[in-house]
């Protein structure tokens, strides 16, 4: 162990490789309602219950996990797993934690490619979609208001460049209807020259800078590298809430690829929504209705990967990067510019779900019933719709 992995911990961990894995893996089965739930359960299990983590390495861990992009519980897993295990903890904690959940999407995959074009299926994502629009909405204004501000004056005034950024990319989505990975990091830049500029910047010598039947094995090489590639993206560039990701995979896995229709990624990310552990773990429901269990397992892995690296590098260095204003800067730019984007998105998947009355009905009341009862779950709300979509559909 070098000294920079030191000042993460001193002391041998109260716990074994063995209960790590044990934990992660149950909080991947059964961790249900989301990233700002998962990370909730994390700080009252491992660090309020079994103490097995500090508050300030919680803490360090959640703000890093917020600075780098990537799905935020996933990446918060896999440095909850280096603080006393190193690499071989992150390692396990972050598979531990997605496995389930990817071994859920994939049958669920199977099951979609078998019985996806019979009537009740068809009536259950009719309900379902709707359902959907109705969450995103809701994690869209959250994601908001935790972000940037709260829909005021005074957030306008204080955060006015976050807001345009916000309302720039929203609109510039929804016209598109394709998302653009290059706003982003623009955004980033700007917000940082603006509000944190680097020592570098303001050194006149140094003013340039570069910027089968049911399709189990059914792929094809060249499409699993597009996959590859695509998704490596995603992981790379996408920062906060699991929904963050949603935009980016619409624009390319429906508009640019066409590999999915628009009723399918409705309702792919419906699947993430009736399962455990992280929401991006649609990309493996994704990938395999693109090319098969090949297609699921290479998009999750080039959507984690990514977020591995970005945690488990830059984890012994930590305490000194969280403190930079620059890169905080940065980060808040591209975060504006990510979340407006999915403000946009989710305009442009509901013209698509929301179809008549009463998807239309059950949009709204899922919005009614996220904001009226706190502790509801997604996955009831979804069980519901799904009903309300049988007995509309069928009757």
């Amino acid at each position: 162990m070098n000294s920079m992995e030191k000042t993460i911990t001193k002391e041998q961990p109260a716990y074994s490789i063995v209960q790590l894995t044990k934990y992660f893996l149950k909080l991947g089965y059964a961790g249900f309602g989301g990233p700002v739930a998962l990370v909730g359960y994390m700080h009252r299990d491992l660090v309020e219950k079994k103490k097995w983590i500090s508050e300030e390495e919680y803490k360090q861990g959640l703000a890093l996990a917020q600075l780098a992009p990537g799905p935020l519980a996933a990446q918060l897993a896999i440095y909850l797993g280096f603080v006393h295990h190193r690499t071989l903890g992150a390692t396990i904690a972050g598979l531990a934690f997605v496995l389930p959940s990817f071994i859920m999407v994939v049958l669920l995959g199977i099951a979609y490619k078998i019985y996806g074009g019979l009537p009740w299926m068809q009536a259950v994502f009719y309900g379902v979609g709707a359902a959907v629009i109705g969450i995103i909405v809701m994690s869209s204004y959250k994601l908001t208001t935790k972000s940037i501000g709260k829909f005021n004056v005074a957030s306008f005034k204080t955060n006015w460049l976050l807001w345009l950024f916000f309302i720039t990319a929203a609109i510039i989505t929804f016209v598109t209807q394709h998302e653009n990975v290059l706003l982003f990091i623009g955004a980033g830049l700007l917000y940082m020259f603006v509000k944190a500029p680097p020592n570098w910047i303001k050194n006149k010598t140094a003013n340039q800078f570069i910027l089968l039947g049911i399709g189990f094995w059914d792929f094809e090489v060249s499409t699993l590298g597009k996959i590859a590639i695509f998704f490596a993206k995603a992981g790379a560039f996408v920062f906060g809430s699991g929904l963050a990701i949603v935009p980016f995979l619409h624009s390319g896995v429906v508009t640019e690829n066409h590999w999915l229709t628009e009723q399918q990624f409705v309702d792919a990310v419906a699947v993430a929504m009736i399962t455990p552990g992280p929401v991006v773990i649609t990309v493996g429901f994704i990938g395999y209705l693109v090319a098969g269990f090949p297609g699921a397992c290479v998009a999750a892995l080039a959507t984690f990967i990514p977020c591995y690296l970005f945690t488990i590098i830059p984890a012994p260095y930590f305490k000194k990067i969280a403190k930079n204003r620059s890169i905080k800067a940065f980060v808040e730019g591209i975060t504006a510019a990510v979340v407006g984007a999915l403000a946009g998105a989710v305009i442009v998947i509901a013209q698509r779900s929301i179809i008549d009355i009463p998807t239309a009905i059950i949009g709204i009341a899922t919005i009614f019933a996220l904001i009226r009862i706190k502790k509801i779950q997604e996955p009831y709300i979804i069980a519901v719709a799904a009903m309300l979509g049988l007995v509309i559909k069928m009757f």
